[in-house]
């Protein structure tokens, strides 16, 4: 995957490889000891059901290793999606 910066991020739309609309790119979790991107969080869209994703408040997270693709889009596998690292998740 070619380099993105953060700020290109910021409000990026999200949709899985099928083609479902996610939602709204919110946030980034980091680990600041590695660098390591660990999760999205994502305001979801009103037609998806969020139920099938790990939630927080308003927001669904989204392992960072089920990104797929970053372009005009955030795209990521839903099957990987679906599966979460909560840890250090603070909205």
């Amino acid at each position: 995957m070619a380099n993105v910066f953060a700020k290109n991020l910021s409000s990026k739309q999200v949709m899985a490889t099928d083609g479902t609309e996610i939602g709204i790119l919110f946030n980034i979790v980091m680990d600041a000891a590695t660098g390591n991107l660990i999760n999205l969080i994502v305001k979801p869209d009103m037609s998806l059901d969020a139920s099938k994703y790990q939630a927080d408040d308003q927001y669904i997270l989204l392992p960072f290793e089920s990104v797929r693709a970053i372009k005009d889009y955030i795209v990521v596998d839903k099957n990987i999606a679906k599966g979460v690292h909560k840890e250090n998740v603070n909205l």
